[in-house]
């Protein structure tokens, strides 16, 4: 008793502790709020405090966009952590359930072919018409018993695939939510890393050609720093939007982390990659960012590219640092261009790395 009254008490704590946060820094006290600043009070998500922590101390405030990424950074994974583990428990249950009708099912099969052995036996040992009845209309009964068993476990059954076949279907979409970003609906880092550990993997072993891209948004700072987080996020979403009517067929798009996307590119060669690559870094340039609060135009957003090739030899790691370097090297170039492995800007720059 004593232990549950002191839950109770920590619990209230927290809670104070989370409504308090909520008043003190004027947010709305919706769920998704609450529940990021109890488990900030709870203190057993070491991540989220550290950059709750560092965030305020920085800005002073937690915009709605930073507990947008705080939240789907730090806490709605282990949402789908949970999502899964439901799902798996639903699955076990009905496997014991259909394992235990089909145990019933047995011991009635076994219930009935010991009636066949004793009615077999009881034939052959009858003496007039009403113990040959007798005999029958035992076996009548056993077999109709069994019918309605079979009968029962068929049902049963069926609503078994139904059930296991939402739970498949359950488990594909927090599969796909678990690969996705939330705020561009791209691929998540997660999601490119196994998209090229695979495409490097068919690629060397099919001798096919291989390209990634890496893209960076220019002066990205600039626009949080200038017109808020929101306006970040949008500027976001324009690149994701651009890649996503640029990017067709087998090419694969995903937010690698920060303003810095990638694409991969199975069987492009590196001059179709370049030519893929400038036809994004136009589309970005080619939308208006407007602040939707206001209606302003805030400009043009571009975006730098890095462009590599897979080589004999490459492993994921390798081409991601060549075409980061690439990347870094149209950074330092002048920003909104494509630069690629055999451009002199890369080479210059490796060179000065190694000078």
């Amino acid at each position: 008793m004593t232990k549950a009254v002191d839950e109770h008490e920590r619990s209230m704590a927290f809670a104070e502790v989370a409504l308090g946060q909520i008043k003190s820094l004027r947010q709305t006290a919706v769920p998704r709020n609450y529940e990021i600043w109890y488990v900030y009070a709870a203190g057993f998500n070491a991540p989220l405090n550290r950059i709750i922590n560092e965030t305020l101390e920085r800005q002073g405030k937690l915009s709605e966009s930073d507990l947008d990424q705080i939240y789907d950074t730090y806490l709605s994974h282990v949402k789908s952590t949970d999502r899964i583990d439901k799902v798996g428990s639903r699955v076990v249950h009905e496997i014991e359930d259909v394992m235990s009708l089909i145990t019933d099912a047995l011991g009635m099969s076994a219930s009935y072919d010991d009636s066949l052995s004793g009615a077999t036996q009881k034939l052959s040992t009858a003496q007039n018409r009403d113990q040959v009845k007798a005999v029958i209309e035992q076996l009548v009964a056993s077999t109709n018993e069994m019918r309605d068993t079979n009968k029962a476990l068929e049902d049963r059954l069926s609503l078994s695939r139904q059930e296991i076949s939402s739970l498949q279907q359950n488990l594909e979409a927090i599969r796909v939510e678990t690969l996705t970003d939330p705020l561009t609906t791209l691929g998540n880092r997660k999601y490119f890393d196994r998209a090229i550990a695979a495409a490097v993997q068919s690629a060397s072993a099919c001798g096919e050609p291989l390209s990634l891209l890496m893209l960076d948004i220019d002066h990205f700072k600039s626009f949080n720093d200038n017109y808020g987080h929101l306006t970040g996020d949008q500027v976001l979403r324009l690149v994701a939007m651009s890649l996503k009517q640029t990017i067709k067929g087998q090419d694969l798009t995903a937010r690698y982390g920060g303003e810095e996307f990638a694409v991969v590119l199975p069987a492009t060669a590196l001059r179709q990659a370049l030519t893929v690559a400038d036809h994004i870094r136009r589309a970005v340039m080619s939308k208006e960012l407007k602040k939707k609060s206001t209606g302003e135009i805030l400009g043009r957003v571009t975006i730098s590219i890095g462009v590599s090739m897979l080589q004999p030899g490459d492993s994921p790691d390798t081409l991601i640092e060549r075409a980061d370097a690439c990347l870094y090297a149209a950074k330092r170039n002048g920003r909104n261009r494509v630069i690629c492995e055999t451009d002199p800007e890369y080479a210059a720059d490796t060179h000065s790395k190694v000078a």
